[in-house]
């Protein structure tokens, strides 16, 4: 009988047995946690501003020095926003949005889906389209849609700002979706297509589902895009009934001054909702952001 084989070690486990028995323990990143720390500073710094901003009365706010917080914190600046047609503002922010980004989604996924399994020349030139799209600067193209709208009858709308957000959040979308729809390996449809399924079925049965971390990362990157959209609510909205969000920010400006605390009130309550779905849609969004990188 033959002595059984000796297992090894592979290569990879050695090696780093060999380098942590060299040099020990691994040193901790210094300068890494260091500039972390930094940028989270960064980021926080304008956040506690807003937020003890908001808490201060207007008086208060012009004598008190701007980064500490207030020695009597008040939420009239919260009621007043409130008792100023927020509710109204923010229901109109949310139909913009809602009915920009579902729309955006549908399309964009179906659109991906015949890009990346489709062939022909027509759908090449329809990921040339969509691509072309990505050059066009926003600012560059608001005097034709203006007009567009204006013809269309659709001035002081909230239609007016659901179609052209649509338009522009497709051409992106499009480009994300199928990225990530060319990781779904072939071999998943075809085996679906043996078992006799459609290509409307395989879209929506074996796609969907394998990309769904990706469609919550742009649905919620097109939302933030429309929710703080301010170009065109300021160029194709007029009237109080049709007013969003970051247009209601005017309401507390003067002739002579901003009631600023009551400005940063509102951003604070303009905010929560996107607070909320990122709280509820978290792993998604971060399984969307990190698809890729254990490969």
């Amino acid at each position: 009988m033959h002595a059984p084989a000796t297992q090894t070690a592979p290569p990879r486990r050695r090696a780093n047995e060999v380098r942590h028995s060299r040099f020990g323990r691994s040193h901790p990143n210094l300068l890494g946690g260091l500039g972390g720390w930094v940028w989270l500073a960064v980021i926080i710094l304008p956040i506690y501003y807003v937020v003890i901003t908001s808490l201060k009365g207007q008086e208060g706010f012009f004598s008190s020095n701007p980064l500490l917080p207030p020695a009597n914190p008040t939420f009239d600046n919260y009621a007043l926003v409130l008792q100023s047609d927020f509710a109204l503002y923010f229901a109109n922010s949310l139909i913009v949005t809602v009915g920009a980004v579902v729309p955006t989604l549908l399309v964009s996924f179906m659109a991906a889906y015949a890009i990346v399994r489709g062939r022909g020349w027509f759908l090449n030139w329809t990921n040339r389209l969509f691509l072309l799209g990505l050059a066009i600067p926003l600012h560059a193209t608001i005097i034709p849609i203006y007009w567009m709208i204006t013809r269309a009858h659709m001035y002081d709308t909230l239609l007016a700002l659901i179609l052209p957000s649509i338009a522009f959040a497709i051409p992106i979308s499009v480009l994300i979706l199928s990225n990530f729809l060319r990781d779904v390996p072939n071999e998943l449809f075809e085996s679906m297509r043996l078992d006799g399924a459609s290509d409307w079925a395989m879209m929506w049965r074996l796609a969907f589902p394998l990309v769904r971390p990706a469609v919550v990362t742009v649905g919620i990157y097109d939302a933030l895009n429309v929710w703080n959209g301010f170009l065109f609510p300021l160029i194709l909205t007029q009237s109080p009934a049709t007013r969003v969000l970051p247009l209601s920010l005017w309401t507390f400006q003067g002739e002579f001054s901003v009631n600023i605390p009551a400005v940063l009130a509102s951003v604070v309550l303009a905010t929560l909702p996107l607070l909320v779905v990122y709280v509820v849609a978290r792993r998604q969004l971060v399984s969307g952001l990190t698809a890729g990188f254990s490969k």
